[in-house]
C-alpha cells in the first residue's frame, strides 16, 4: 500500500462521544459510483478527494446494488488503510431481493457485513450503520447482531441513519448495555431540510451521538444552478432518471428556487461558492461531525472540500435564514423509516 501525506487544509472532528476523528468533508457515492458515473471517473473523484485531504468515505451495500462498494474499494486499494475511515450501511434490499435480503435481522446483518468487506477489500469498516430503522425486527436482535460484528473485529463503531429521537434513545441504551459504541446518526440536513433540529439533535447531544449529514447541498439545488422557470441544465441530477430526478423533485419548486437565488450575494460577500456556503452552513451546527458530498467530476470534489474550516458568523447565518424565509422543512415527523421491510 502507498503512503499519502494528507492535505493540511482539511479539518477533522470527533465522531460522537468517541476518540475517532473524521474529516469534516466526507466523500459519499450514493447516486454516482456504479450507476450515474463511469468507473474511471468515479476513481478520479476518489483520488481528488484524497488529494483534497478527505480521509472519510461513506457508502452502502444497496448503492447501485452493491456495485458502489466495489468501485470504492478498488479506488482505495493502494491507500494505507489506517489513514482512512470507511463507512458502509445495511438495511435496503441487495442481490436478488429475496425475503431475507433486506432489513436489520441478524441473518441479513451477518451476511451483509461479510459481503461489504469483500467488495470494499478491507478486513473491517470503521463505522457500520443501520441504513434505516427496521420496524419488523426487534431492536434487541439488531443491536446484538451489531455487537457481534464489532466483537468479531469487522466494524469498530456502530451508527444509524434517519432514526428519530426515540429510536436513537432505545438504540443507544442497548448499545451501552452490550458494551459497544453507537456514535452517529446519518440524516438528511441542509438549509432547506431542517427536520432534525427540534428533536433529533437535542437528543443526540444528550446521548453523545454526532450527525454525519447527507445532501447538505439539497441534491444540488443550493448551488443555484436551477433557475425558477428555466430549462433544467443538461446532465444535471434533476434530469437523471436513474434516481437523481426523484431524489431532487421535492425541492424543484419555483418559490424554493427563487429563495435560493437570494443566497448568491451572501456567498459572494463571504468569498465562497454557493455550494461551499451550504456545506459550511451544516458544519456550523456543533452536533454535525461531517458533511457528506458526492460528485460526478473531480473538480466538484476539490471545490466542495474547500468548505472545510469555513466559519460563518451570526450575521451571515441570520441573512441566510432571512433569504429562505419559511421555505425550509422543519417538521420532526419527517424523520421516518418504512413501516415494513422493503423488498
Amino acid at each position: 500500500m502507498g503512503f499519502r501525506a494528507y492535505s493540511e487544509g482539511m479539518e477533522f472532528r470527533y465522531l460522537g462521544n468517541s476518540g475517532l476523528k473524521i474529516s469534516e468533508i466526507i466523500y459519499g457515492n450514493w447516486l454516482t459510483h456504479g450507476s450515474q458515473v463511469e468507473n474511471d471517473v468515479a476513481t478520479q473523484c476518489v483520488r481528488a478527494a484524497l488529494e483534497a485531504g478527505i480521509t472519510t468515505f461513506d457508502t452502502a451495500d444497496a448503492y447501485a446494488n452493491t456495485a458502489a462498494e466495489s468501485v470504492l474499494g478498488a479506488a482505495l486499494a493502494s491507500e494505507r488503510r489506517a489513514s482512512l475511515e470507511i463507512f458502509t450501511k445495511v438495511y435496503w434490499p441487495t442481490g436478488p431481493r429475496g425475503h431475507n435480503d433486506s432489513g436489520l435481522s441478524r441473518k441479513h446483518i451477518m451476511e451483509s457485513i461479510d459481503g461489504s468487506l469483500t467488495r470494499l477489500g478491507t478486513d473491517y469498516v470503521d463505522l457500520y450503520q443501520a441504513h434505516r430503522f427496521d420496524h419488523e425486527t426487534p431492536i434487541e436482535e439488531t443491536m446484538q447482531a451489531f455487537a457481534d460484528v464489532v466483537r468479531a473485529g469487522k466494524a469498530l463503531y456502530i451508527g444509524v441513519s434517519e432514526w428519530n429521537a426515540d429510536q436513537l434513545r432505545a438504540g443507544r441504551a442497548l448499545a451501552r448495555d452490550l458494551g459497544i459504541q453507537l456514535i452517529s446518526n446519518q440524516p438528511q440536513y441542509s438549509m432547506l431540510w431542517r427536520v432534525i433540529e427540534q428533536e433529533v439533535i437535542p437528543t443526540s447531544e444528550e446521548l453523545g451521538i454526532s450527525q454525519i449529514v447527507w445532501s447538505p447541498v439539497a441534491q444540488g439545488v443550493l448551488t443555484g444552478k436551477y433557475k425558477p422557470g428555466a430549462e433544467l441544465p443538461a446532465g444535471s441530477r434533476a434530469t437523471d432518471e436513474k434516481g437523481g430526478a426523484s431524489a431532487i423533485k421535492g425541492f424543484m419548486r419555483d418559490d424554493v428556487l427563487e429563495g435560493v437565488q437570494k443566497l448568491q450575494p451572501i456567498a459572494d460577500e463571504v468569498g465562497i461558492t454557493m455550494a461551499q456556503l451550504a456545506i459550511a452552513w451544516v458544519l456550523a451546527n456543533p452536533n454535525v461531525a461531517g458533511a457528506i458530498v458526492g460528485a460526478s467530476r473531480p473538480e466538484q470534489v476539490v471545490s466542495n472540500a474547500q468548505a472545510a474550516g469555513v466559519t460563518l458568523d451570526a450575521t451571515v447565518l441570520a441573512r441566510i435564514d432571512e433569504a429562505l424565509g419559511g421555505l425550509a422543512e422543519t417538521d420532526p415527523t419527517k424523520t421516518v423509516s418504512p413501516e415494513s421491510r422493503p423488498s
